[in-house]
């Protein structure tokens, strides 16, 4: 997707008409309180004076909760000041985050008629027994009628998924994965579950009902939907839930694969599998060097040179690197140009033998 610089204005839990289990909106935002115009105003104004480069389209971006389950009137009196920065052109479009039982006809007119441009939905799972374990409270039908919705009203399309959620396995959030690519939204965020405080999942955890994931699952199973979404040209936007005064080990994250590098982990391990892909294509036995850009070093190294020294005890071989000043997916191995599309197609091939689609 294109850069843009976005205004987030949190509206924790709001909209929302009860707590699926392993939601709590107040310590997920840091915030509990609804705002008033004049807190969204001054929010606004802030991040506009932040943003130097006025060619980067500016968005403000409703977060936190189910923002069409508001009161209509709230959620209008919001859509108004954020139209009001709009017409007076220092703001370019809005963004909002809902479920997908809060979506119809009657709420997109409104959204449109309000310049909203993006509309995210916290799908979390296309599995009917995963969403009623967690107390979603909708069905997998109403996660394709509001996205067909929303296409149809030409309003770009987000979709957020979970992984380990209660009930769920790795197979399940395979085929989750591969529903939402059958949908095509313009992006995706992906969460792997995490634990946290005074949620009905955390009491699912102390009486052992709900085991999470480690993070090495977590990074495996991250690792084949990344690839999914790739193959299919869909935008993870986001890989992990976002550090934040709360959301770390020490403060509200009971259990849980968190890690604030949690996405450089996983696109390493891709890195890894696509160097073992292309030793094996170029017959590489004893040298190998690698040339890339600076943005990608680190994944490719890998956490503490982890697939630098993964790729020496599994190959035995001599690795050396230089960095140039390449776009981010240029990378030349042993003087031969990487295809990368290659790598990524052949490996969603395997994880389509690998995981029955009946």
């Amino acid at each position: 997707m294109n850069k843009c610089n976005i205004i987030p204005i949190f509206v924790p839990h709001l909209g929302c008409p009860h707590d699926c289990i392993f939601c709590n909106q107040r310590k997920i935002t840091s915030f509990n309180d609804s705002l008033d115009k004049e807190q969204i105003c001054l929010t606004i104004e802030k991040y506009i004076s932040y943003f130097k480069n006025k060619e980067i389209p500016i968005e403000i971006a409703f977060y936190g909760g189910s923002f069409t389950g508001l009161n209509e009137n709230l959620m209008i009196e919001y859509l108004k000041i954020a139209k009001k920065y709009i017409d007076q052109k220092l703001v370019d479009s809005v963004r909002l985050s809902t479920r997908p039982d809060y979506i119809d006809e009657h709420i997109l007119d409104i959204l449109l008629s309000y310049k909203v441009k993006t509309i995210e939905l916290g799908i979390q799972s296309l599995s009917s027994k995963v969403l009623d374990l967690n107390e979603r409270g909708h069905d997998v039908d109403c996660v394709y009628k509001s996205s067909n919705l929303i296409k149809k009203y030409k309003i770009n399309l987000g979709l957020q998924m979970m992984t380990g959620l209660f009930g769920d396995d790795f197979n399940s959030c395979i085929h989750t994965a591969l529903d939402i690519a059958y949908i095509n939204p313009d992006f995706v965020r992906v969460y792997p579950t995490l634990i946290i405080k005074d949620t009905k999942l955390e009491q699912l955890y102390y009486s052992k009902k709900y085991i999470p994931m480690d993070i090495k699952d977590a990074i495996r199973l991250c690792k084949y939907i990344d690839i999914i979404f790739e193959h299919y040209n869909i935008d993870i936007i986001r890989l992990g839930l976002q550090s934040s005064d709360n959301i770390s080990k020490d403060k509200d994250v009971v259990a849980g694969p968190y890690h604030p590098s949690f996405r450089e982990f996983v696109q390493s391990d891709i890195y890894f599998d696509l160097f073992e892909y292309y030793i094996k294509k170029f017959k590489i036995k004893k040298y190998l060097h690698f040339e890339c850009s600076n943005e990608e070093i680190s994944k490719i190294v890998g956490n503490k040179k982890s697939n630098i020294n993964r790729m020496k005890e599994k190959f035995n071989l001599d690795i050396s690197f230089s960095i140039h000043n390449f776009e981010k997916n240029i990378l030349i191995i042993n003087e031969n140009l990487v295809n990368r599309k290659e790598f990524i197609d052949y490996s969603f091939m395997k994880i389509l033998r690998r995981f029955d689609e009946t």
